[in-house]
């Protein structure tokens, strides 16, 4: 009873904040993405650890051209959204009342050739649905200010964190306990995202590449909804693949573009999210499918969309956590697909 009273409390506390936190979530998550792109290009360069004097000096420049790249990185992202997605999604909410009406015409036109009878207020208002979107994307893009701010004084403290760390694990034992669970957190994590965040973008520019082919409308919308629904699990692929089905139903004159979208989108999401995905992130994410699904609806419920977007990767680490300590290793055996979680980091 006890244990229930708290667990409510904290759903609570979480739902309540939300508006705190989820700017905080946001903004984490691009500090930490940032920092493991700037550890990519670290790679690329010719950098290794420095133990000289001279060696330093280097490491810092390199520090430093890191991050100017990741910077630069990021800002070509943003800017080819703002030049090329926004025009897109302005061109496709201003043709929403059209759609509404053929998806009206089609309804119709089923319900006249199966024999049913047929209520306009049964067809969703997909001009609705698409304002209530864009309030709640509105909402997020709102807080910008406050992740920025977080961001920055997350940058600047950065370099304290390791002490901080360390200050607040004396014992020697248990600090490496923490820095184990942290390390596989942020192993786990990088690899994820890096992997989906690579599946993503070849699954978009493929369903793009297709879209093109077949002539569907918007095909860069379609193909930027493939990339960022791709970091919601299982309802992101069926909302990727139903738009564009959909949205070629009502428009197209016959039925060959929209059967030819399904197999193509269709396809693609199998071949790169249910066979390629797997294979390379092996047990990264040795998760129960119930769990990620359960988790999924929990977060959507606390947080929106963006506690959907977070759902896999706050997963991650509470499963990742719990394996760590024997009063909850039971609930990292629920979370997982097979049972096997992993082992205890238990140094001397």
């Amino acid at each position: 009873m006890h244990g229930i009273i708290i667990f409510t409390a904290i759903i609570f506390f979480l739902w309540i904040a939300r508006s705190i936190l989820i700017p905080l979530l946001i903004a984490g998550f691009l500090w930490y993405l940032m920092n493991a792109i700037s550890d990519y290009y670290r790679r690329v360069l010719p950098y290794k650890a420095p133990t000289t004097k001279t060696e330093k000096a280097y490491s810092l420049v390199f520090d430093w051209v890191s991050y100017i790249a990741t910077f630069a990185t990021v800002f070509l992202v943003g800017y080819l959204f703002a030049t090329q997605i926004r025009p897109m999604f302005s061109e496709l909410f201003s043709s929403l009342p059209a759609i509404q009406e053929k998806l009206t015409r089609l309804g119709t036109y089923l319900s006249d050739s199966i024999g049913l009878t047929f209520d306009s207020s049964m067809i969703p208002n997909i001009t609705k649905i698409a304002a209530n979107i864009g309030t709640s994307v509105a909402g997020i893009a709102t807080s910008f200010g406050m992740v920025l701010v977080y961001m920055i004084f997350m940058f600047v403290e950065q370099s304290t964190f390791d002490k901080k760390f360390s200050a607040m694990f004396p014992a020697r034992r248990q600090y490496k306990k923490m820095r184990y669970i942290l390390d596989s957190i942020d192993t786990n994590m990088k690899k994820y995202l890096f992997v989906k965040t690579a599946i993503s973008a070849i699954t978009g520019i493929a369903s793009f590449i297709w879209l093109q082919m077949i002539g569907v409308e918007f095909a860069g919308v379609w193909a930027f909804i493939v990339f960022i629904t791709s970091y919601i699990p299982t309802i992101g692929a069926i909302v990727a693949c139903s738009l564009p089905i959909l949205y070629s139903l009502v428009s197209a004159p016959t039925l060959q573009q929209p059967i030819l979208t399904a197999i193509g989108l269709i396809g693609l999401q199998i071949l790169f999210g249910n066979i390629l995905e797997p294979k390379l992130t092996g047990k990264t994410l040795n998760l129960s499918t119930l769990a990620i699904l359960i988790n999924l609806v929990v977060w959507g419920l606390i947080w929106g969309i963006a506690g959907m977007f977070f759902s896999v990767p706050m997963l991650v680490a509470i499963y990742i956590i719990c394996a760590q300590f024997d009063s909850t290793r039971w609930v990292a055996v629920l979370l997982s697909a097979d049972g096997n979680i992993p082992d205890k980091n238990d140094d001397q």
